[in-house]
């Protein structure tokens, strides 16, 4: 078995050891001071750029650590606030829509007043044909609500079309705008009879034609045009828009107008249909 002599060395005999070292030290540095001084000042140069360049690195460490935690606070305020202002927009976007189907309830109801002889209904819109206008659209309501195919179909300030196709829950309506859309009409108030034909192409630049008014007939800008009562489908004096301008044709016997429709042709999302059919009407009278 192996002896081991650390385990036989006293305690109080280190403490005497350490002791003597404090003391010899204590001697050389009191009656070597000059000598050592010279040690001191070496090692201080060397120790001091040292130390305070640690120091220096400590506190660059310091604010770089406080600079990345207030720009991680940033970061996490500014994602917040994000957050916030996207939760408004998308209430704002909501209001704005509430409001827009609101005027459009609104217009609609002042329509429904303009023609208190003709039973009428309420439709929403649900789709429409691949143009970007609503110059064939459909709507929420069919047979089974007693939509029937010829019925007038209005927005805005007059006349939006007719119902060409109607189905148990939905019908399609052509729109005035339509390029295979022609109404008998007359401009308003000279009375002068004409033909309204819808046109894709010019409702780009937002307006349709006047056709064929008569060239002595007093047109103005801004005159009214309504459905003639000599129109086989639609019921008569419904605004279908507002002459914008005028021309006369080369036959020197006739005028041709542009016509800025009543409807906003762009966004359509709610409608009145009259249940009224200008054939009954007809027969009774």
């Amino acid at each position: 078995m192996r002896y081991d002599r650390r385990k036989d060395i006293s305690p109080k005999y280190l403490l005497l050891a350490f002791s003597i070292i404090c003391v010899v030290f204590l001697i050389i540095s009191y009656f070597a001071g000059d000598q050592l001084k010279l040690v001191k000042d070496i090692t201080g140069n060397i120790v001091s750029p040292v130390q305070q360049g640690i120091n220096k690195l400590g506190i660059w460490t310091d604010s770089k650590v406080e600079n990345f935690k207030e720009i991680q606070a940033l970061n996490e305020e500014n994602a917040a606030l994000k957050e916030e202002i996207a939760m408004y927009k998308t209430e704002i976007t909501n209001y704005q829509n509430k409001l827009s189907e609101l005027d459009e309830l609104r217009e609609l109801y002042a329509l429904d007043e303009s023609f208190p002889e003709f039973e009428k209904t309420g439709a929403r819109v649900f789709a429409k044909d691949s143009s970007s206008f609503f110059s064939v659209f459909y709507i929420d309501k069919g047979t089974d609500d007693g939509i029937k195919e010829g019925m007038n179909v209005l927005c805005g300030e007059g006349v939006a079309g007719l119902v060409i196709e109607c189905h148990d829950d939905y019908s399609k309506v052509r729109g005035i705008i339509d390029d295979n859309s022609s109404i008998s009409a007359k401009v308003m108030p000279a009375n002068a009879l004409c033909t309204v034909e819808g046109n894709l192409s010019f409702y780009q630049e937002g307006y349709i034609i006047v056709k064929n008014i008569d060239k002595d007939a007093k047109v103005s800008l801004g005159d009214k045009v309504v459905t003639s009562p000599i129109s086989d489908r639609y019921h008569q004096g419904i605004i279908i828009g507002y002459v914008a301008e005028i021309s006369y044709d080369t036959n020197n016997l006739t005028m041709t107008a542009k016509l800025t429709p009543a409807a906003d042709f762009t966004n359509i999302s709610e409608v009145l249909i009259i249940l009224d059919e200008k054939e009954n009407l007809l027969e009774e009278n």
